[in-house]
């Protein structure tokens, strides 16, 4: 089922950037997770893999071994599953792609991926261009909430990938390394020739997964900021992403009561 738009909540434009808050029900948020469910056990990924290994497993017992090497029993994080909603909220809502995984880079999944949260591609017809998204997930009373701040908080973050081309090439090199021989090869290849021509020609993403009232203070002041002097070919917008009072810590719950019933 494809994730709702969501009540629009606010609108705190700082033109050319864009501020929007969505609330989701209970309803809502329940139906989206069977999307994000799919993002977070990568089920791409465990096809290809099973696709790779036909044949590999002869027997009952090596069957059950493959599956329980695809499919780890244990329970996301919740901040996890906020990134998750963000990554199927863009997919579904702002026509964006992120074909590789971040958890794919994780050689221990009890570990933190590094870097950018969300690396691809926002089509244009038919071009595209690069897509990077920074995502937070948080129930803090405060409005933005703290990691907005601090050397690896939002703030700075969103600095990075508007201003620092060493921080955007690292990012087209790394999804370039990944894309020989996938279908979505020409995407890049379109891409990266508009990022070539301009580094500036990109879309940035901030999104903020919350389960307070909404409030447009989250991205109204980091809006009016990225704002001044934001380069004339970079599309910024910051996303506030309202979930029910108090349901962040319920995520895992609700996750792990969806797989009961597939």
């Amino acid at each position: 089922m494809p994730i709702a738009a969501g009540t629009e909540v606010y609108a705190a434009d700082y033109p050319p950037v864009m501020a929007r808050g969505y609330s989701f029900n209970d309803t809502e948020l329940d139906d989206m997770l069977a999307d994000v469910n799919a993002v977070l056990r990568d089920e791409v990924g465990s096809s290809e893999i099973e696709t790779l290994l036909a044949g590999v497993a002869t027997t009952e017992f090596a069957d059950v071994t493959l599956q329980q090497v695809l499919r780890s029993d244990r329970q996301p994080e919740d901040w996890r599953i906020g990134e998750a909603i963000a990554e199927s909220y863009l997919v579904e809502q702002r026509n964006c792609e992120f074909p590789w995984p971040g958890g794919r880079d994780l050689k221990n999944p009890e570990s933190s991926p590094a870097g950018t949260d969300l690396v691809g591609f926002q089509p244009e017809g038919s071009s595209a261009r690069f897509s990077f998204a920074e995502v937070k997930t948080s129930s803090d009373v405060s409005y933005p909430p703290a990691l907005m701040y601090g050397r690896h908080g939002l703030k700075q973050q969103l600095d990075d990938l508007r201003d620092s081309a060493a921080v955007k090439d690292g990012l087209v090199k790394y999804l370039g390394l990944h894309a020989t021989g996938r279908p979505w090869n020409g995407t890049y290849r379109h891409a990266a020739s508009r990022y070539i021509h301009d580094r500036s020609d990109v879309t940035i993403f901030g999104v903020l997964v919350r389960d307070v009232d909404p409030n447009h203070l989250d991205c109204s002041g980091r809006a009016n900021k990225l704002s001044q002097q934001c380069p004339a070919l970079t599309a910024i917008e910051l996303i506030g992403l309202y979930l029910p009072a108090g349901s962040i810590p319920t995520l895992p719950q609700r996750i792990s009561i969806f797989e009961e019933g597939q």
